[in-house]
C-alpha cells in the first residue's frame, strides 16, 4: 500500500465532511466574536480552532475503530478500516494525534476552555462507545453541540453570555443532524440489531422530523431576528442560502446530511453577525 493511499485512508477515517464543517463553523464563529469584541484576530483564535479540529479528528477515528467489526460484517469496504486501507493501529495513531492536539491547544487557552472541550469530547466518546446503538443516542449530540458555542467563546476570550442565546437553538438542529446521520445507515443498523433513535422512530418519520426541525430552526431564528430589526441584506442572503441547502434534502438522507453541514456553517455566520 502506497504512502499516498494510506494518508488518504487516514483522512477518511476522521469523517472529513462533518469534521471540516464543525471546524469551519467554529472558526467562523470565533472570528466574528473576536472581531466584534476586540477588532481583530489573535493567537487565541488559531489555538481554539486547532483544539476543535483535534477533537473532531479524535472523535471520528474512534468512531470507526469502535464500528470496525460491524462495518466488516456489513461489507462496508468503503470504510478505511473495514476495507483494509488503514490498520487499527494506524487509526489509533490518528485518534491519539487528534486528542493530543486538542489537549495541547486547550492547555494554552486556560482552565475553562480545557474543561468545556473535555466535556464535549467525553460526550462524543460516550456516543461512540455506548450510546450510539440505544434510544439515548441523541443525548451526546445535544450535549456536545450545546457546549460548542460556549467552548469557542471561552477559547477566544469572549464572555459566555454573548453566545448563551445560541445554546437552546443548537439543540433542535443537533437532534436533526443526529437523525439524518443515523438515517443514512438505517438498513445496516437494523441488520446489526441496533436500537438507536431512528430504529425506534422509523426511517420515514425520522427523516421528516429531521427536515422539519432543521427548517424550523432556520425560519424561526430568521423571523425572530427580522422582527427585532437585527438582519441585513447580507445576513438575510446567508440565512436563505442555508434554508435552500436544507430544503433540497427533503426525503433524501444523503442530500439532507450534506445540506445540514452547509446550513450549520452559514447559519452560524448569519446569527453571529446579526447579534453582534
Amino acid at each position: 500500500m502506497s504512502l499516498a493511499s494510506t494518508a488518504w485512508a487516514a483522512v477518511r477515517v476522521i469523517h472529513p465532511a462533518p469534521a471540516l464543517a464543525v471546524t469551519l463553523l467554529s472558526a467562523a464563529l470565533g472570528a466574528i466574536l473576536l472581531t466584534q469584541a476586540s477588532g481583530g484576530l489573535d493567537a487565541r483564535w488559531i489555538v481554539t480552532v486547532a483544539a476543535v479540529a483535534g477533537s473532531q479528528v479524535f472523535t471520528g477515528a474512534v468512531n470507526d475503530l469502535v464500528d470496525r467489526g460491524r462495518d466488516q460484517a456489513a461489507g462496508r469496504t468503503s470504510k478505511p478500516l473495514a476495507g483494509g486501507d488503514l490498520t487499527p493501529e494506524g487509526a489509533l495513531w490518528v485518534a491519539s494525534g487528534g486528542l493530543a492536539l486538542q489537549l495541547a491547544a486547550s492547555l494554552r487557552l486556560g482552565t475553562l476552555p480545557l474543561l468545556l472541550g473535555a466535556a464535549a469530547t467525553v460526550s462524543a466518546l460516550a456516543y461512540n462507545l455506548w450510546l450510539s446503538r440505544t434510544p439515548l443516542s441523541v443525548l451526546p449530540y445535544l450535549i456536545s453541540f450545546g457546549i460548542l458555542p460556549l467552548w469557542i467563546a471561552s477559547g477566544v476570550g469572549v464572555a459566555l453570555d454573548r453566545v448563551l442565546p445560541a445554546v437552546p437553538l443548537v439543540a433542535p438542529f443537533a437532534a436533526a443532524a443526529h437523525l439524518v446521520n443515523l438515517a443514512r445507515d438505517f438498513e445496516i443498523d437494523r441488520g446489526t440489531g441496533s436500537r438507536n433513535l431512528v430504529q425506534v422512530i422509523g426511517l420515514r418519520g425520522a427523516m421528516w422530523l429531521a427536515w422539519g426541525l432543521a427548517m424550523a430552526v432556520g425560519i424561526g431564528v430568521g423571523v425572530a431576528l427580522s422582527v427585532g430589526g437585527r438582519t441585513s441584506l447580507q445576513t438575510l442572503a446567508i440565512g436563505l442560502a442555508g434554508l435552500a441547502a436544507i430544503a433540497q434534502g427533503a426525503g433524501n438522507a444523503q442530500r439532507l446530511w450534506y445540506g445540514m453541514l452547509v446550513a450549520a456553517v452559514l447559519w452560524t455566520v448569519a446569527w453571529a453577525l446579526s447579534t453582534g
